[in-house]
């Protein structure tokens, strides 16, 4: 049987966005079952246990789970022990956690072999029909050209060291996305926060939570072929160690209202997931051991006023086959799928499923590059992404997360 370093984390809160009635997203409290201390955070909804409570830490330095959230998982008929053993395996939908607060991904060592993050080729699935859509109250541009993705040059983490792609399990099988190393403000140059898609955590309203998460940098970081990497040791495929998560936080809205295909939920399909090595990482955070993490960008302006966005991710999806890592630069134009919802940016891109949840990048305000965006839909046969334009409710789930480990 493999070692086991649990880690366990459960969430809720939330935020609103201008012009909106309010909106919740998963701002959480959590209880990290791993070799620090709880995480902390302020606020009534988002208080953590403290130690003397009824989790937290012992009076012998123990680390304990909250009652509370023994009782939830009891209710769902999860044992931890048999959960570690396989029992995540187990999706029937009373045992499929699906809350914001119910969020666990205990650690499992060496899951994540070179061979099965090779196989994980499965995307989770975020087309929309082909169908005109320019007749939709929001404002949507006319669609744009298909820009054939650029193959990024090797090593990945010499050219864009802040991407990699993120690993889990769902009751299909092993899937994969892509996700961004993004700073911490609360620990400058010391980061351990991803930025992703809402959908690569959660399936949303006919779902609940993956499992198994963990991201690795730089994957395949010389770009070898998958023939190459049948050979290739864990070094070659993961060169800076697996990180799984320990946190992860999307938006209520992709939680109630988020579906496999048709773009629902798309406007707020983004997600921050929090990591630990699962390694010794001598004490380095991700963003140390990368050397690099970009900056979020919530105030992004309009396309009109944007030349470019590069957007990078591991498409896996045919004619790709999720081993390399890709790009598309294009100017983006807007996408409304509902004129109740945020419009979203679009560009043209030959990427697939897969490349879902990479990094959307452009110039911020101080006209460096940032993150202003994440891949989420795309057409059934590939042609262009769209992505969310970010705002209050991504950033109160992006403030949430760094919030929660300020004190560690």
């Amino acid at each position: 049987m493999r070692p086991i370093r649990p880690t366990l984390a459960a969430r809720r809160g939330r935020s609103t966005r201008r012009g909106f009635s309010p909106a919740l997203a998963a701002a959480s409290i959590a209880v990290a079952l791993a070799l620090t201390a709880t995480a902390c955070g302020t606020g009534e909804e988002n208080a953590a246990a403290q130690p003397g409570d009824s989790g937290g830490l012992s009076s012998d330095g123990k680390i304990t789970i909250p009652d509370d959230l023994k009782d939830r998982l009891k209710e769902h008929g999860i044992d931890m022990d048999k959960w570690r053993g396989g029992e995540w395996k187990n999706w029937d939908k009373d045992k499929w956690l699906r809350e914001a607060r119910d969020f666990v991904n205990p650690i499992i060592e060496d899951l994540w072999n070179p061979d099965r993050m090779r196989d994980a080729e499965q995307p989770p699935e975020r087309p929309v029909e082909e169908q005109d859509i320019s007749g939709d109250e929001g404002v949507t541009d006319p669609t744009p050209q298909p820009v054939t993705a650029r193959p990024v040059s090797t090593p990945y983490g010499d050219n864009v060291a802040e991407a990699g792609k993120l690993f889990f399990d769902g009751p299909e099988g092993s899937m994969v996305c892509s996700a961004t190393v993004v700073q911490d403000p609360a620990h400058p140059g010391q980061s351990n926060m991803v930025w992703t898609a809402g959908h690569c955590v959660h399936a949303g309203k006919s779902g609940g939570w993956y499992r198994n998460l963990a991201f690795v940098p730089s994957y395949n970081n010389d770009g070898l072929s998958t023939a190459e990497l049948e050979s290739a040791g864990k070094e070659k495929v993961a060169p800076h160690g697996v990180w799984w998560a320990d946190w992860a936080q999307t938006s209520e809205q992709w939680i109630a209202q988020g579906a496999s295909t048709g773009g629902q939920g798309a406007p707020y399909d983004f997600a921050v997931i929090h990591v630990t090595p699962e390694k010794d990482s001598d004490g380095k955070s991700l963003e140390e051991t990368v050397g690099s993490a970009l900056p979020v960008d919530f105030n992004a302006p309009a396309t009109p006023n944007i030349a470019s966005m590069t957007a990078t991710g591991y498409p896996a999806a045919p004619p790709f086959d999720g081993q390399k890592l890709f790009q598309c630069e294009d100017k983006p134009g807007r996408l409304s799928l509902n004129a109740e919802d945020p419009t979203m940016y679009r560009v043209g891109c030959t990427m697939t499923g897969g490349s879902s949840g990479g990094g959307w990048v452009a110039a911020g305000q101080d006209g460096k590059p940032a993150l202003v965006s994440n891949t989420s839909i795309g057409p059934v046969t590939a042609g262009w992404l769209a992505g969310p334009r970010l705002g209050d409710v991504a950033k109160g789930i992006y403030d949430g997360v760094s919030e929660k480990f300020a004190s560690q």
